[in-house]
């Protein structure tokens, strides 16, 4: 029997927008065209940051080493001999060369291409060709530069500050929230990088908000409730949930169970190992909701490779945890899915990167696997219904904020981690007031003089 479905019950009733501010928030459009606020970003606030580098599967073995470019900067982090995980700016101490570039194995030393001189994997100044010309040289005072390196959760983050602070802290309570997922269970079987003709916030903006989900993917609208989708910020973090297999209370007609089957396999039916076009299992239903049988699924899929999901609730499996960190990351998971996205600053302040590192649940112990890495254009990405719809409005956004006419962006609370990514820029810039955002008080709040 086919069901109709009505609007979901949740523990949590909270709604995405919260309490509504007195007047909206103001951004000013130029933070993401203007090749000075893109220089600021690159002295004050990209070198003071935690950033996502790579992952644990990268660099698991001794001699493994991988290369993050972030903008202007460079970064080695390499897998010493004894285990250590450690990075370094990747620049030759003598000319400035690039030390390495991409990602490999097996690495035993440090040797510059330019003119040989050679550093270990701990970092130490080994050799330098025809020494005696550079008279007192002192092997000690040229060691590669060190950059601050962590993980957390199978991922390697880096931070070019050496007085930052530790990593955890700067997560806030993001580790403690997603424990229970067990995130250390995944493996990252692949990253793709997209080349956008859009700023690096252009493209971190679409993960940060589910204003959009109603007008630009209506499949998504019809299995997921983007009404009531609580968030919290918490200061370089943030968190948004969503429950999947029911659909958006916004829609106006009703819907049935295969309804948000279908549109549920259509958008995330990789995440239950179903093709795009299983129709809805009515003869086995017994009048079980889309929800239950997308929970079943998802089971099912897991054990199959192995992976006992037993433990997991139905919430767990159906409801999406979304993290943002800035500057630049977000981490969507629930007990059957991670998928991690950054956006980079690319050559120049109307171009960036996305990039999106897919994971699966392995069963425990599974052998390490080094994650195919892939780089394409806008046009050449395929990565999903959601995401393609995601990506296709990045160009004509970039566009659109550099008309005369358009002086500011207009928020609502509804956007308040695209606020909260702003805010953070205010501080870490150091703005001068009449360059920072504006509005979005609360209602409470004293009137300004």
């Amino acid at each position: 029997m086919t069901q109709t479905v009505g609007n979901p019950t949740h523990t949590k009733r909270e709604d995405a927008i919260g309490p509504p501010p007195r007047r909206p928030t103001r951004v000013p459009s130029e933070r993401y065209y203007s090749p000075k606020f893109a220089r600021l970003e690159t002295e004050r606030m990209w070198p003071r940051v935690w950033q996502v580098a790579c992952t644990v599967d990268h660099v698991a073995e001794p001699g493994d080493f991988f290369e993050y470019r972030c903008g202007a900067y460079s970064v080695l982090i390499v897998r010493g001999d004894g285990g250590e995980l450690r990075a370094f700016q990747n620049v030759c101490r003598h000319r400035g060369n690039s030390l390495c570039s991409g990602t490999g194995t097996n690495l035993r030393e440090l040797r510059c291409g330019y003119h040989g001189w050679t550093w270990d994997l701990d970092g130490a100044l080994r050799r330098v060709p025809h020494r005696k010309g550079f008279g007192a040289l002192p092997m000690s005072d040229l060691p590669l530069i060190p950059v601050a390196v962590d993980t957390w959760a199978r991922l390697v983050f880096v931070n070019l500050d050496p007085s930052a602070m530790p990593l955890l802290e700067y997560l806030e309570e993001v580790p403690n929230d997603i424990a229970w997922c067990r995130l250390d269970e995944f493996r990252c079987y692949a990253t793709m990088t997209v080349e956008v003709d859009a700023n690096w916030k252009t493209i971190a903006d679409g993960y940060s908000e589910t204003y959009h989900i109603q007008t630009l993917h209506p499949e998504l609208h019809r299995c997921m409730d983007d009404v009531h989708a609580p968030q919290q910020i918490w200061g370089h973090t943030g968190k948004s949930e969503q429950m999947y297999g029911v659909p958006s209370p916004q829609l106006r007609e009703s819907s049935t169970d295969a309804d948000v089957w279908d549109a549920y396999v259509r958008t995330q039916g990789a995440l239950m190992g179903v093709a795009e076009d299983t129709p809805f299992p009515a003869d086995q239903a017994d009048g079980r909701s889309a929800a239950d049988l997308i929970a079943e699924r998802t089971r099912a899929f897991g054990a199959g490779r192995g992976v006992d999901l037993r433990w997991a609730t139905d919430d767990q499996l159906l409801r999406l945890h979304q993290y943002n960190v800035f500057p630049n990351m977000t981490l969507l998971s629930n007990a059957d899915h991670l998928t991690v996205m950054t956006s980079h600053p690319g050559p120049d302040p109307e171009h960036g990167e996305l990039v999106m590192l897919l994971w699966m649940r392995m069963p425990p112990d599974s052998p390490r696997s080094r994650p195919a890495d892939v780089r394409l254009t806008a046009e050449q990405a395929h990565p999903g219904l959601v995401l393609i719809q995601d990506i296709s409005v990045l160009a004509g956004l970039q566009r659109g904020l550099r008309q005369p006419g358009f002086t500011h962006l207009v928020l609502s609370n509804e956007e308040r981690r695209v606020i909260n990514l702003h805010r953070n820029l205010d501080r870490y810039l150091d703005l001068p007031d009449s360059d920072r955002i504006t509005g979005g008080e609360s209602a409470d709040a004293p009137d300004r003089p």
